[in-house]
């Protein structure tokens, strides 16, 4: 047990820390490949009863699977930035490809968890075989004894049968783990073509070369990290005067005592400065100069949300 809290903790580390998308949805899909497995072994159990197997089996896939979609969306920067945008300009000035792109990029993000859930619920198959074993026709299955009916075989999923039908129990599983596995092959083979189109459209639609594309993508994840670490020191430096301030005197450790010497805080930032470095950004240009966050057109003093004659919006959405 301790162990496998330990894994988890691990792993949600992991999963803050990462900056690259790729990381980041291959640590999203190895947590959810845990999870699932977790989940078969301590609380998967079908309840071999009519009516009952269908609702169980099909939950027992959809709704972690809806579960992991909603906290993928939660845990997505874009959608707070969205909420961010939508509070203070509204999106107006986005056009409808843009927009589009926004939520595509939100939706795609945040899918990674449950279809990957989905897959290996399919790939093991005792979900599939628990929802539909009792919809299998006895006439499809050679010399069935008729005097048993959909009752029985919402029993196989439990191996709760007379002997005479075990040899039937074991071709249904046999049946319907094939018809589970091929459908989780195939989802897998669908994701896999969108995610190739969706790559193919989005280099094809970049007016930017693959040098100035990763450039943009280094310096995203560099001024994020920058920004975030000064933060973090100047909401310390902030704090301790304020606490001296109040008490007469704040105690430092020999770090703190260094950060307050080294990084004279005289205020905080105005909330309209907060405001304009807030919110969601596709790469735009000002006279031919790219702007790669709202950060960095704040510090060149470009005003205004919206493409400008003397400018273009790119349907690019940093990651």
């Amino acid at each position: 047990m301790a162990a496998l809290i330990a894994e988890n903790f691990r792993f949600l580390s992991l999963f803050f820390k990462s900056k690259d998308v790729m990381i980041f949805n291959g640590l999203v899909a190895l947590g959810t490949v845990g999870s699932e497995e977790l989940f078969s072994v301590v609380a998967f159990h079908c309840p071999c009863s009519p009516a009952r197997n269908y609702i169980y089996g099909l939950a027992a896939i959809g709704v972690p699977a809806l579960a992991l979609f909603i906290i993928g969306v939660i845990w997505n920067n874009h959608t707070w930035n969205l909420v961010a945008e939508c509070h203070k300009r509204g999106i107006k000035n986005f056009s409808a490809a843009a927009t589009f792109l926004l939520f595509g990029s939100i939706m795609g993000r945040a899918a990674v968890a449950p279809v990957t859930w989905s897959v290996i619920s399919l790939l093991r198959g005792e979900a599939y075989i628990c929802a539909l074993s009792e919809f299998v026709k006895p006439s499809s299955l050679d010399k069935f004894p008729s005097t048993y009916g959909a009752d029985v075989l919402a029993r196989f999923p439990c191996k709760d049968v007379p002997a005479n039908l075990t040899r039937f129990r074991d071709e249904v599983t046999r049946r319907l783990r094939y018809e589970s596995q091929l459908f989780g092959w195939l989802l897998i083979g669908i994701v896999a073509v969108l995610v190739f189109l969706t790559k193919c459209l989005k280099h094809c639609c970049s007016p930017l070369s693959y040098r100035q594309e990763a450039y943009w993508s280094q310096y995203r994840s560099n001024e994020a990290k920058l920004f975030q670490r000064t933060a973090e020191v100047h909401s310390r430096i902030l704090a301790a005067k304020n606490v001296k301030q109040f008490f007469g005197f704040v105690a430092l450790n020999k770090e703190e005592k260094e950060l307050v010497q080294e990084f004279p805080v005289e205020g905080v930032q105005p909330s309209p400065q907060w405001n304009a470095i807030t919110g969601v950004y596709i790469y735009r240009e000002n006279k031919g100069f790219p702007l790669y966050s709202r950060l960095h057109k704040w510090a060149k003093g470009v005003e205004g949300n919206g493409p400008s004659p003397e400018g273009h919006e790119m349907l690019f959405l940093a990651s």
